[in-house]
């Protein structure tokens, strides 16, 4: 009995190692991607998680880091060329919301740049199969990497506006706009001062979505977003205008209540005392 019982388990176990072979995907992965690399003349850089890349252009802009949000144009496709996914117009996404293989290669190329990525199924979806992508696949993407938090959008936007709106603004080192309406003729703040402002803050559509008194808010300016910190200070006590605010000055790729991730934010501001 104890013989028939061992011999029932053997046969189970031998059963199960042949039906559930474990397959080496980072071996067989790694295989498929050179070939790939070989048969279609691409020079390729290899990184220590075993991510291969191609850059055509390493483009002239931002270079990311995993943190960061991103729009890319990709198309995704299997070694044998059956495509799984595309976008051409691009896609927004933080580099920590995607695939360890966008979340390493996007952040080989700058801003502007454009390449390939071929991805083994340890950095892409396993082993498991993922809507129509096998388990196991190695990934190859065309990427064009548009943008990097919002920075050139932003620019863009601001500038339209300020030429729809036929405004005389100035442009900071930062990336800050500013108009100054009147400079005023008291005294002029530096950014560690406590100040006393009376503000209107609105997006680029016009929408409100905060407005003081005409008494003004009392703020030290080290513990406001940074535009407000840096614009402040191009203005005397009395003076007037708008700063015109990227989200990278502003609330950046997260946003805050009632402010979009990634908003411009536009500031009437009259500077009235500083303390």
């Amino acid at each position: 009995m104890k013989n028939s019982l061992f011999i029932l388990v053997l046969i189970l176990l031998t059963s199960c190692s042949k039906n559930d072979e474990i397959i080496d995907y980072p071996t067989q992965n790694d295989e498929e991607i050179k070939a790939y690399i070989a048969t279609n003349n691409l020079n390729a850089i290899k990184s220590n998680s075993g991510l291969y890349y191609v850059i055509n252009e390493q483009g002239p802009g931002e270079q990311p880091i995993q943190t960061d949000r991103v729009k890319v144009a990709y198309k995704g496709y299997l070694t044998d060329g059956s495509i799984f996914d595309e976008n051409a117009t691009g896609y927004d996404t933080n580099l920590q919301d995607v695939i360890r293989g966008w979340t390493e290669g996007i952040t080989y190329f700058n801003e502007g740049g454009s390449g390939i990525l071929l991805i083994p199924a340890h950095l892409a979806y396993g082993s498991s199969d993922y809507s129509t992508i096998p388990g196991g696949s190695v990934l190859i993407f065309e990427i064009e990497l548009i943008y990097v938090n919002y920075v050139t959008e932003n620019d863009e936007e601001i500038s339209a506006y300020i030429a729809d709106n036929n405004l005389n603004a100035q442009k900071s080192s930062t990336g800050l706009y500013y108009v100054i309406d009147e400079l005023g003729d008291g005294k002029q703040p530096t950014e560690t001062d406590n100040v006393t402002v009376a503000y209107k803050g609105y997006f680029t559509n016009g929408s409100i979505f905060n407005e003081s008194t005409a008494d003004g808010a009392s703020f030290n300016l080290e513990q406001l977003i940074k535009g407000w910190t840096e614009g402040i200070t191009y203005f005397k006590e009395g003076g007037t205008g708008t700063l015109l605010i990227p989200a990278h000055l502003a609330y950046g790729n997260n946003g805050t209540f009632g402010i979009p991730a990634g908003s411009v934010v536009l500031f009437d501001i009259n500077l009235l005392s500083v303390n």
